[in-house]
């Protein structure tokens, strides 16, 4: 059984999609064209949905303002609204971005879809039909105990085509491809024609840029408060295993918290896994030949000029 997304009824409507690794400037360059293209942003981060993830997420500042999160005085969908304690599924960000396009588009509006979340991207741009498959609790709780390799090499054996297409460092990721797999037979292929009338634009900055930048937010981050954050966590009654689960920022802070790492081996860690999350970002993102790459300001305003038209 397929979950559909309302993302039909929106066929052909514009759409302004900005991708890209992290910290490549997204957040900042979606806040520029809404604001001189009248637009709204509906944000594309599988943990940013997450109230309470804040720092580790590297999260905009927005404040909620009569039920509508603003950051820069633009509005802002699909960010912040979520329990910790839940599991959000792409399934459930299809309907949420769907809705959230409708209503931009309700108003006249431009609706730019900003994130790094490559699949809940896709997912929304080309309507994606996705598995309506429900947690296997006694499955998840057997597979947790396998490492990413193991996983890996289970899920070959189940569906060697989505074992090509998974990240196959993420073990949420593998498991879920498991579940669907061992549910169905495999993981439907996922066809890309998109509903929408798209222009993509790419932020992938040069190396040693991004780099410089990637070290300066595990520094950030670290000063900003990503312990107490944790902590906080903690004391609302989020468990260890689920702070966990919501990536390397929040396993590397538990580590420290455990006396597992320094503070300066807790910067290294961030910088390195960060660095290697942009990475396998791009990888999913080279795989998209409508992309825009970089393009200069006076570029960017001509194709999104020409394309608003």
């Amino acid at each position: 059984m397929v979950q559909n997304s309302p993302a039909r009824t929106l066929q052909h409507q514009k759409l302004i999609v900005i991708v890209g690794p992290t910290a490549s400037g997204k957040s900042e360059l979606a806040v520029k064209i809404a604001r001189k293209y009248n637009g709204e942003i509906i944000s594309a981060d599988s943990r940013q949905v997450y109230r309470g993830l804040d720092i580790g997420t590297a999260k905009v500042a927005g404040i909620w303002r009569n039920g509508v999160f603003i950051y820069k005085k633009i509005p802002h969908h699909c960010i912040d609204f979520v329990s910790p304690r839940k599991i959000y599924s792409v399934a459930e960000f299809q309907q949420c971005a769907a809705h959230a396009i409708n209503d931009i588009a309700q108003q006249e509006k431009t609706p730019i879809l900003a994130g790094g979340t490559g699949l809940w991207i896709d997912a929304v741009v080309y309507d994606w039909s996705i598995p309506h498959v429900l947690p296997n609790p006694k499955l998840r709780a057997r597979l947790e105990k396998k490492s990413a390799t193991q996983l890996l090499a289970m899920l070959k054996k189940l569906d060697p085509k989505r074992a090509k297409t998974v990240e196959q460092k993420n073990p949420r990721r593998l498991i879920r491809a498991i579940e669907i797999a061992s549910a169905i037979g495999h993981v439907p292929r996922l066809v890309k024609h998109s509903v929408f009338n798209t222009l993509w634009i790419g932020l992938n900055p040069a190396p040693v840029i991004l780099g410089k930048r990637i070290k300066t937010r595990a520094r950030k981050m670290i000063g900003a408060g990503l312990i107490a954050e944790i902590k906080k966590l903690r004391a609302s009654g989020v468990t260890k295993k689920r702070i966990s689960e919501f990536g390397f920022e929040y396993r590397a802070g538990l580590a420290y918290l455990d006396d597992r790492l320094s503070q300066a081996g807790l910067a290294e860690r961030l910088a390195i896994e960060t660095h290697q999350y942009a990475k396998r970002q791009m990888t999913w993102f080279k795989r998209n030949p409508n992309i825009i790459w970089n393009p200069s300001t006076r570029e960017m305003q001509k194709y999104i000029a020409e394309f608003l038209q």
